[in-house]
């Protein structure tokens, strides 16, 4: 009688474990929305692909910004097992954040500037579904934080470049902006690169690791990331999830526990006259160059 009880207990378990399994799965579903600076796409296998489409550069600005945070809301609403973040630039990924928001700005604009990017921060890097980047270009500052938020990352070859570049141009990078880059190279590497706002060429980025695979272009980038996902087809997803999720707890944490301290650091920084000018004279000499 024991053992009849015991083997009806572990059925009811694993009956109970498949249901949850369900509840976690993906809608698998194909779907296409199109946005003014994004546009994202799925396929039947639950695989959403979000293309960045704010020319020249996909500089990240409040509008580019607020549309991929809805789109990071429709991949999680429709339940897609994974995103592949990907650029329409034949050249650039992106260009990092648009200087623009932050010359002469409007302050409360600035502000929601700001909160905006850390909420897409964190629903990437936190993301229950599978992340990856299918790299197309050149993926400086945030161009790079975007790329170092998910969890792999394939990189077209040429003379392309990626990293934290910011003390190169007299800025420090966010504690956040930090723990994206050592969540994904070797601490005194990561270090190295901060300190001295190095720019990794697609060979140096796949030596340490920056990078996971080289591509021959967009379309292999891509399906790089998508056998990448594939790893993933005979484990459980929510086991997967919340593996995630509390290996990068302590990089996300910071940022939870000081989200205004953060704000305030940013608008202070934007309000100091010897930033202004330094932004300035960036700005002109992009005029220059384009001359």
């Amino acid at each position: 009688m024991h053992t009849i009880t015991k083997s009806l207990v572990t059925s009811k378990m694993i009956r109970q474990g498949i249901r949850r399994l369900k509840q976690v799965a993906p809608s698998v579903r194909a779907m296409s929305s199109q946005a003014n600076l994004t546009s994202l796409n799925a396929d039947n296998e639950g695989i959403a692909v979000l293309t960045l489409q704010r020319p020249p550069v996909n500089s990240l600005n409040l509008d580019l910004l607020q549309e991929i945070s809805k789109s990071l809301d429709e991949v999680s609403k429709n339940k897609f097992r994974a995103l592949i973040l990907t650029s329409a630039s034949p050249t650039v990924f992106s260009a990092g954040l648009d200087i623009m928001e932050m010359y002469k700005p409007d302050m409360k604009r600035a502000e929601l500037f700001w909160t905006t990017l850390q909420e897409v921060w964190l629903k990437l890097f936190e993301a229950s579904y599978i992340t990856a980047a299918a790299i197309n270009g050149h993926a400086p500052a945030g161009g790079c934080l975007l790329a170092t938020s998910c969890e792999y990352r394939a990189m077209v070859s040429g003379k392309y470049t990626i990293g934290l570049n910011e003390t190169a141009l007299g800025i420090v990078a966010p504690v956040w902006f930090m723990g994206s880059l050592c969540n994904t190279v070797p601490s005194r590497e990561a270090e190295l690169a901060l300190t001295t706002g190095k720019l990794f060429t697609v060979d140096e980025a796949l030596k340490v690791s920056l990078i996971d695979d080289v591509a021959t272009d967009k379309e292999d980038a891509i399906n790089k990331c998508k056998e990448f996902i594939k790893k993933f087809n005979r484990i459980p997803p929510l086991a997967r999830a919340v593996t995630k999720q509390k290996y990068r707890a302590s990089t996300t944490q910071w940022l939870k526990d000081n989200r205004k301290a953060d704000v305030a650091e940013f608008l202070g920084f934007l309000s100091n006259p010897k930033i202004q000018q330094s932004l300035e004279m960036y700005i002109q000499s992009l005029k220059q160059k384009a001359k």
